[in-house]
């Protein structure tokens, strides 16, 4: 495997998180993301930013992320399991069912695992977060399942 080498800590390379992007959302009734009642432009516009930068490792399914201070991710889950890690910053993540909500504080250099089919919203601190979301399996096999919780209605 070759080396690579990006900061995920400086402000190169990073765009504004679309729709257009996550083909692969739904919605919690297993429609696209794109016919649901909610605006995704609207929840997550100035929130939340990808990175495109220079990192090609085939092997690695990752998707380095940065979010705004206070900003949370609306509730979703995954058909996979997915790790979480913490570049910079923290995130304040509620999972579990609605009636039994655990949370967890995840700081730089701790991760956090769900399962496949675990329901969570991840809110990030005072200073924001940088992590890094990774799978698995190949990215294309993801399917995130977003429900009404957080979002901006249309």
């Amino acid at each position: 495997m070759p080396i690579a080498h990006a900061s995920l800590t400086d402000d190169a390379d990073w765009v504004d998180m679309t729709l257009a992007v996550y083909p692969s959302y739904l919605w919690q009734d297993g429609t696209p993301l794109a016919d649901a009642p909610v605006d995704f432009p609207a929840t997550f516009a100035d929130n939340m930013s990808s990175y495109r930068g220079p990192i090609d490792i085939p092997a690695f399914n990752r998707n380095p992320l940065r979010v705004k201070p206070g900003f949370m991710v609306p509730r979703h889950s995954h058909n996979i399991d997915e790790i979480v890690l913490v570049l910079q910053g923290q995130y304040t993540i509620e999972y579990g069912p609605l009636d039994a909500l655990e949370t967890v504080v995840v700081t730089p250099g701790q991760l956090f695992h769900s399962r496949a089919g675990t329901s969570y919203t991840m809110t990030a601190g005072p200073e924001g977060v940088t992590y890094i979301e990774t799978w698995g399996v190949p990215v294309g096999a993801l399917k995130t399942i977003w429900e009404d919780i957080g979002w901006v209605a249309r």
